[in-house]
């Protein structure tokens, strides 16, 4: 566990979901020259031809950058995964991404059929590494059980209002890396009394402190959505400074709430009960 998440430092990633063109361009590209090294996109989001013309014309060297993309669950079934795969990258303008993802499990076509579909891109050099995204316990354990090369990470909602102590468990059994998407519970823990709080005692924003608590937890990284320039400044800006042990606790106490932000009816699982 610690080589992966030494590979993936800094532990904050920029999530490369934008409403224009224009904007996103700008946006990853001062992310870039902010000292982010790792970008999260997906086919869904529509991003990848940003993310690739950002790469194109910045001065960080593509093999310094680690990109993320995503397969749909409508292109779980194996030619339509390849054919996904190929898209991506010709989008992406890139030979290879450095991590691809199932982005939801599929219960219409069968799992071993997709985990073999994304082993064989790992094979072919077309991704570095493969992961899973919105993966249970159960899911989890068919895919590492049934997956023909090693997975590298389950991409989960986590962030200081949802327990996820089983999910978390099982992917640290695994040694897997856990990649924690919606970090900020869509802005809800920004306007949280515990949060703010401990950000005025550090004379930091909420945003950091809701972020910090999740990096400073072994095998975490996280991928925050950011809008606005100010906030891709402020999401990284976390590294010189410790939350103290009672401030974790307190913070931790938040999960009671147990609110869970990304359910779409249409392609969630049954999640796991806590």
């Amino acid at each position: 566990m610690p080589d992966k998440v030494a590979r993936y430092r800094p532990l904050v990633m920029v999530l490369c979901f934008f409403p224009d063109a224009e904007s996103a361009v700008e946006l990853i590209t001062h992310s870039l020259n902010c000292g982010y090294r790792h970008i999260d996109t997906a086919r869904k989001y529509g991003s990848e031809k940003w993310v690739g013309e950002a790469i194109r014309t910045n001065r960080v060297p593509r093999e310094d950058i680690w990109i993320t993309t995503k397969v749909t669950e409508e292109n779980a079934n194996a030619d339509d995964f390849a054919r996904s795969v190929e898209t991506s990258l010709k989008t992406l303008d890139v030979t290879y991404v450095d991590l691809l993802l199932i982005h939801w499990p599929q219960p219409n076509v069968p799992l071993e059929e997709t985990l073999g579909a994304l082993a064989k891109t790992k094979r072919e050099g077309l991704a570095k590494n493969i992961g899973v995204s919105n993966f249970t316990v159960s899911l989890l354990d068919e895919a590492m059980n049934k997956c023909p090369e090693p997975i590298f990470t389950n991409q989960i909602e986590y962030h200081a209002y949802i327990r996820q102590d089983k999910l978390l468990a099982a992917c640290f059994r695994h040694n897997l890396l856990v990649t924690c998407h919606v970090p900020l519970a869509r802005g809800a823990l920004l306007r949280d009394p515990v949060i703010s709080k401990i950000a005025k005692l550090h004379d930091r924003t909420p945003a950091q402190i809701a972020l910090k608590w999740l990096v400073q937890q072994p095998g975490i990284v996280v991928v925050p959505r950011a809008l606005e320039a100010r906030h891709i400044e402020e999401n990284i800006d976390i590294f010189d400074f410790e939350l103290g042990e009672k401030e974790m606790g307190h913070i931790s106490e938040l999960q009671s709430n147990n609110l869970r932000v990304v359910n779409p009816p249409e392609r969630s699982p049954e999640w796991d009960k806590e």
